[in-house]
């Protein structure tokens, strides 16, 4: 079975061909600037280079239809019709209540993301605006919506909750969904594979660290925990997201130097994390990790700062599991910065946990970094969401 894997942002698109069987991508994807001058789409087939062609793309539509066209093209293509493709996984961002696990969709089951859209305004709906122009440029193929935070769902209510009046609850569905569940699900799933232990028997930490970022706490198969909230604003520092801070800080800023609640928001969103902390030196790790190997002040306390929330995640969900059997570092930071990952250890060694340096000097590959005497298992587990959600998909649709 061929799944067609999209990912829509309100102005982008990425995709990828998964052969269900070998789990291989056959080619894979990026459109860029949808709706906005200068749109781009570039296509790298399986063992091929990359094709990159700057095309106007005025909405989704285009882009599907573009992606279509990469993917069927008879020189550079990878099916030869698109009646070789089974079926389409859509990445859904917010399912809130209503799913708690991967559905075909249907008429209702759009109703049902439209009624929660409100929770993530700026990704459900264009999560839609691709399922429509998929349904509209492939009818009859199956589609299938992978919600971010589905995995999250079987959290105990004492986690969930907020210390809110229950009635914010009972009305508004405030609480905590958290995010990135595709991304945890797999590289625990991935972990106990590694480990060579039942997945239902493990106590597992996920540090999903990028410009995004949060942590999960897995218990014997089912997240108990984690970092993200009713927004994805909640939990460690970001690349401009705030993360925790004091909700009165929101009323202290109000007014200052002009601010309303939409600048604020828009500061906690997009001009926080480390990059704010940095003094807007970068959002980018790697120029982060430059600045503090040059002793730079602004890129020093960013990265001190962020691995500091980490280390305290970690700990905190070690005690809400009574216990941790693994913890693994995945996503673009987790996966690719030796440095993030010792400064976070190092405050770790009341755990039991010994890192081996020279293993931790790895990039983006499957490794165990902690040393064989070591009371807990420290793993680097490249994330693989689109194979995550393949995988739903050709399961329902088999």
């Amino acid at each position: 079975m061929k799944i067609l894997v999209i990912n829509c942002g309100s102005s982008s698109l990425k995709f990828q061909l998964i052969d269900s069987v070998t789990e291989e991508a056959l080619g894979k994807g990026l459109c860029e600037r949808i709706g906005i001058d200068g749109s781009v789409i570039n296509f790298t087939p399986a063992g091929k280079d990359k094709i990159v062609k700057e095309i106007p793309m005025p909405d989704h539509n285009k882009a599907i239809e573009l992606v279509i066209e990469a993917l069927t093209d008879p020189a550079t293509g990878v099916v030869k019709a698109l009646s070789e493709i089974d079926a389409v996984g859509h990445r859904i961002v917010h399912g809130g209540e209503s799913f708690t696990k991967s559905v075909r969709i249907d008429d209702e089951v759009i109703r049902a993301i439209e009624e929660v859209s409100d929770l993530a305004p700026l990704h459900n709906p264009a999560n839609l605006i691709g399922v429509r122009a998929c349904q509209k440029a492939m009818p009859g193929v199956p589609m299938v919506a992978v919600f971010d935070t589905a995995f999250h769902q079987t959290m105990p209510e004492e986690a969930y909750l907020y210390g809110l009046p229950y009635s914010f609850y009972e009305k508004y569905k405030v609480r905590r969904y958290g995010f990135h569940g595709t991304s945890h699900a797999y590289v625990s799933k991935r972990a106990a594979e590694i480990i060579g232990k039942p997945y239902e028997s493990l106590k597992t930490i996920v540090c999903h660290l990028g410009n995004g970022a949060s942590i999960s706490a897995v218990k014997n198969g089912k997240c108990i925990d984690t970092s993200m909230g009713l927004t994805p604003l909640e939990g460690l520092i970001m690349g401009t997201r705030s993360g925790d801070i004091d909700p009165a800080v929101i009323e202290y800023l109000n007014g200052r130097d002009g601010r309303d609640l939409k600048d604020i928001m828009n500061a906690l969103n997009k001009q926080s994390g480390v990059f704010g902390l940095s003094g807007n030196l970068s959002s980018d790790f790697r120029d982060l990790e430059a600045g503090y190997n040059k002793g730079d002040a602004g890129a020093t306390r960013a990265i001190m700062g962020f691995a500091y929330r980490v280390t305290k995640y970690i700990g905190s969900y070690a005690a809400a599991m009574d216990g941790v059997d693994c913890i693994c570092f995945t996503a673009g930071v987790g996966e690719n910065s030796p440095l993030v990952r010792s400064l976070v250890l190092k405050r770790l060694g009341f755990l039991g946990i010994r890192l081996d340096e020279a293993a931790n000097d790895v990039h983006g590959k499957e490794r165990t970094i902690s040393t064989p005497d070591s009371a807990v298992r420290v793993m680097v587990v490249p994330t693989n969401e689109e194979l995550a959600i393949a995988r739903d998909t050709a399961a329902l649709c088999a």
